[in-house]
């Protein structure tokens, strides 16, 4: 059987590494994408079955390039991981157009770029869209203002993606991480926020980049053949609690 291939962006680190890492266990191998072509090289040290490509997503030529090199590398391509993204908050009032399009051309003009290049290869192989989204496109919240934005945009892109490409057998599905103890999430959430974290979470606890990785390479592959449009939130129950009240558990 002909070895499926995954194109991860943001695979550099955090939710992007460990999907990469799972796909490989899964006998894949995987184009890994990030424009940090430092980390990206430290990331992909060991990892014999994937290869890195230092692009930068939210820039069309280099999208159209990207495309080109990892299909010139592996020949196909079975499923792209729309994971890169960036996280710049900060209260309304002084979020200008600056923050608004720093946020936007990463989170969700470069998920609609490298969708539209892809679906040539897509199309080819029958493969998958996973975008990556987020709780905060399900819910709002503080500081959040061009980030949620983005996020919501991605699943309603995502929804677009299902409906227009099912007949070509792509299938496109979204996952929206709840809070992640990643390096980055932990180093700046004071006890006080993850407290706070904890007690709207019904399971109690921040999820692992693991375990959102088992939903995105679960929703990639053939088990989930028959899935697609569908919005999978990966939160421990934070979307569907909405307000936590911790006082009146046992």
């Amino acid at each position: 059987m002909t070895q499926k291939i995954a194109l991860v962006t943001g695979a550099a680190r955090g939710i992007g590494l460990a999907t990469t890492k799972l796909f490989i266990e899964e006998g894949w191998q995987v184009a890994m994408v990030d424009r940090d072509g430092d980390e990206l090289a430290i990331a992909v040290d060991g990892l014999d079955e994937a290869k890195p490509f230092v692009y930068d997503v939210s820039i069309p030529e280099q999208v159209t390039e990207m495309i080109a090199a990892v299909k010139g590398a592996f020949g196909r391509i079975d499923a792209v991981v729309n994971n890169a993204g960036v996280a710049d908050f900060g209260p309304i009032e002084e979020t200008d157009f600056a923050r608004w399009r720093r946020v936007m051309e990463t989170n969700l003009d470069g998920v609609f770029l490298v969708s539209q290049a892809a679906i040539p290869s897509l199309k080819e192989t029958k493969g998958a869209l996973l975008n990556i989204a987020s709780i905060s496109g399900l819910r709002a919240s503080t500081l959040r203002v061009a980030y949620g934005t983005s996020k919501a945009a991605v699943i309603q892109l995502t929804k677009q993606q299902a409906a227009e490409l099912g007949e070509y057998g792509i299938r496109a599905n979204c996952v929206c991480p709840g809070p992640v103890r990643t390096k980055l999430a932990m180093a700046v959430h004071s006890q006080e926020i993850i407290d706070a974290y904890h007690d709207a979470i019904p399971l109690n606890r921040y999820g692992s980049e693991r375990e959102i990785a088992e939903v995105i390479v679960f929703l990639c592959s053939e088990r989930a053949s028959y899935v697609t449009g569908q919005v999978v939130a990966s939160d421990g129950g934070f979307d569907s609690t909405g307000v936590g009240l911790p006082a009146l558990r046992t």
